[in-house]
């Protein structure tokens, strides 16, 4: 029975593919959905780029396993900084800036706001490079899932889930992203109560599972895990580091109206609060439904945290639900990785190819470089993800910390600030990707690697970005009066 839902999946990616493809007319509508993306459609594709199988595989059951219950924290972390202020300060904001300045990416937002061609090339190089191991960390979820529930091989899960990826992406671009999108958030919202329901049936209930989570570790049924600091920096990492996430700041750009993004704050804030918290509070009993022990590679003979979840699953869930909860984790894992191939890409072909190198290339042509380069970023992608030895969690940290650490100040400042400039916004893009890179090398020892540093590095890169920029556009020397006066002007009419 799960391969019905598996199949009935997939064959509705087909016909909305179909459907999205005969309205993509120019290049606005294959990247933005022509501007015109209503309250719903856009909070669900917000969400579900937001909570994919790097949360509920990954981030749930390793950070469940280590801090108990208090991993609802990051989920609560993320409903309210990640989705509601987010939505509530740069929305709108955001949605009017980047139609006062026509622009459709990050990059070219960069150019436009600080008349610097050398920071549009740096943001579109750090989204391509940077964000492929996010996509890997994405791919590497799935093929777990997969090769637990289906008994299909880790490395065939990974090619069919991105061939389906780039097939729906090439064909109906932006609109065939965001109408998967509110389909799939429908399905995860309905999988997640499911998994809820039946983990804890299979538990005993409530008071049984915290009294045997009790047993197994009694520090993970505190407030904070009994490690307050590391659950901190994971709890800002991914809450605000999605602030400097282009893939979750392009959702704004396409949203067709104020009302929208007032609706669409709310919707998005009560989706990200029952998907975070029920992902987040299912992992935290991993340690009950495995017995304290954690999964080990066959082929490595490690253990492997990203394989509590899966175990979970397969222990507690009849088949029927299985299969709903996969096609759940699938359906967030696609609108992820459709987001991060598209804003990729775009930053290649729109940015650089377009912007820099060829400036007279015609539409068609961009178009034909953007779907080259989704299939590009995919194969990248998919070659770190067949690199089993780095966790899901190392991957997504150290890929949010660098992109987010580069661009939340830029961004966030430009947006807010109308004194923020040229000088503010290169010094705070060069602080965050410095202290992203070289931080976890610095704090690495041989019982703490690189890897084990990445959150922390994250979070301390998105400060120095944000105090960086603000910082140094008041003690640099003012932009030409020329473009003041325009910078002004864009902003008194997005207020």
């Amino acid at each position: 029975m799960k391969w019905v839902f598996l199949v009935v999946y997939i064959a509705m990616i087909a016909v909305v593919s179909v459907i999205s493809s005969r309205k993509v007319k120019n290049l606005d509508d294959f990247h933005l959905g022509g501007r015109s993306i209503g309250p719903w459609l856009s909070a669900f594709a917000y969400g579900t780029t937001y909570f994919s199988s790097v949360i509920f595989v990954g981030y749930a059951g390793k950070l469940g396993w280590n801090f108990g219950t208090a991993a609802v924290w990051i989920g609560i972390g993320n409903a309210l900084l990640g989705s509601a202020l987010a939505w509530q300060l740069l929305g709108n904001k955001t949605r009017k800036l980047t139609r006062e300045l026509k622009v459709s990416t990050m990059p070219e937002f960069f150019e436009k706001r600080y008349d610097s061609k050398a920071l549009k090339i740096m943001a579109a190089l750090v989204i391509f490079v940077f964000l492929t191991p996010y996509s890997a960390s994405v791919y590497q979820g799935l093929g777990y899932l997969f090769e637990s529930a289906f008994g299909i091989p880790f490395e065939v899960c990974m090619l069919v889930m991105a061939g389906v990826t780039l097939c729906y992406l090439l064909l109906g671009g932006y609109m065939a992203t965001v109408l998967t999108d509110f389909v799939q958030g429908l399905f995860m919202i309905v999988g997640v109560c499911a998994m809820m329901f039946f983990l804890f049936k299979n538990m005993g209930g409530l008071g049984s599972a915290m009294e045997q989570l009790e047993a197994y570790a009694p520090a993970n049924v505190t407030l904070f895990g009994g490690a307050p600091l590391d659950l901190l920096w994971l709890v800002l990492l991914t809450s605000f580091g999605v602030w400097g996430l282009p893939q979750m700041v392009h959702k704004f750009y396409a949203i067709k109206d104020e009302k929208s993004v007032k609706a669409g704050t709310v919707i998005s804030t009560l989706f990200a609060l029952v998907i975070g918290f029920c992902a987040y509070f299912a992992g935290a009993f991993g340690r009950v439904m495995l017995s304290n022990q954690v999964p080990v590679d066959a082929a490595t003979g490690l253990a492997n945290y990203d394989m509590i979840i899966p175990q979970m699953l397969l222990a507690s869930t009849p088949e029927l639900v299985l299969g709903l909860i996969v096609v759940l984790i699938l359906s967030a894992s696609m609108s992820t990785l459709a987001s991060l191939v598209m804003v990729s890409s775009s930053a290649i072909a729109i940015d650089l190819f377009k912007g820099v190198l060829f400036k007279n290339m015609k539409e068609n042509r961009v178009k034909l470089w953007m779907k080259l380069l989704c299939a590009a970023f995919v194969v990248i992608s998919l070659v770190i993800a067949f690199q089993k030895d780095t966790p899901i969690v190392s991957l997504m940290s150290f890929s949010w910390g660098t992109v987010a650490g580069c661009i939340l100040g830029p961004y966030v400042m430009g947006v807010l600030w109308k004194g923020t400039n040229r000088a503010g916004a290169i010094a705070g893009f060069v602080a965050g990707l410095v202290v992203s890179l070289a931080l976890p090398f610095l704090l690495a020892t041989p019982e703490a690697p690189f890897t084990a540093h990445t959150p922390f590095a994250g979070v301390m890169a998105m400060v120095a970005s944000a105090v960086v920029t603000p910082v140094v556009s008041l003690l640099a020397r003012p932009q030409s009066v020329k473009l003041q006066g325009s910078v002004k002007q864009v902003h008194s009419s997005a207020d």
